[in-house]
């Protein structure tokens, strides 16, 4: 994993100019070389946390996996760690912890 290192202000125009978005990323580019999206990183990041959480038999298996007594609130319901592996998956729950343990 690599920091970002500060990038100047001066380096991406004066206060009064007009720059894109895309002419800011081809900079910020071009100063610390390729890199993910944020979206990115934070999707990896999950899974990875995900699979180490599932493979281990601590307190942090034991919450994901569990369910709290109670009923939810009113308005859409958040959205859940469940959730996100299942849409970034494309498989159902039991098969994703089937396939971490491998």
């Amino acid at each position: 994993m690599r920091a970002l290192p500060f990038i100047a202000p001066c380096s991406l125009g004066k206060v009064g100019d007009h720059i894109t978005n895309e002419e800011v990323s081809r900079r910020i580019e071009n100063a610390i070389g390729p890199h993910d999206d944020l979206p990115t990183i934070v999707r990896q990041r999950k899974l990875k946390w995900y699979g180490d959480t599932t493979r281990s038999s601590g307190l942090a298996k034991t919450i994901m996996q569990g369910t709290v007594n109670g009923s939810r609130g009113r308005g859409r319901q958040k959205k859940r760690w469940e959730d996100n592996i299942r849409e970034w998956t494309g498989l159902e729950l039991r098969n994703t912890l089937w396939k971490a343990e491998d």
